[in-house]
């Protein structure tokens, strides 16, 4: 059983409620939820559409070895902080990952059939 919990976990992600980590991480945009690998990580209770975008980011960062994808995030969010002159929101909203995951949060069979590495098919230029 704990094999097949860690199994599910390493795939899906282990949801964590009501957690203080979100709100202490909030200094550029207020974040509701999470995710650091392989945690989901709420500040309050979770809905399904967030948990469907958070799962989106655990296949990204299981297919990228997962420090890769934080260097990667970390990249485009600074690429986008000097594109767009902004910290904030836009910064954040146009890094590929994020893209991916918005667009395809409400879309509960997406990561059956998901191609691997589908993020890079979202520009840092495309609007949400």
């Amino acid at each position: 059983m704990f094999n097949t919990n860690l199994k599910a976990a390493l795939t899906h992600g282990h949801v964590i409620k009501n957690s203080k980590i979100p709100k202490m991480l909030s200094w550029v945009i207020t974040i509701r939820a999470i995710t650091i690998y392989p945690f989901i990580i709420f500040r309050d209770e979770p809905d399904e559409q967030t948990v469907s975008h958070e799962r989106i980011h655990i296949a990204q960062q299981r297919e990228l070895w997962v420090i890769p994808f934080y260097v990667l995030y970390i990249g485009h969010w600074l690429i986008n902080k000097f594109r767009y002159s902004d910290s904030g929101p836009e910064a954040y909203y146009n890094i590929p990952f994020e893209q991916e995951a918005y667009k395809n949060s409400s879309n509960n069979i997406y990561l059956l059939d998901r191609p691997k590495h589908a993020w890079k098919n979202y520009s840092i230029d495309r609007a949400l």
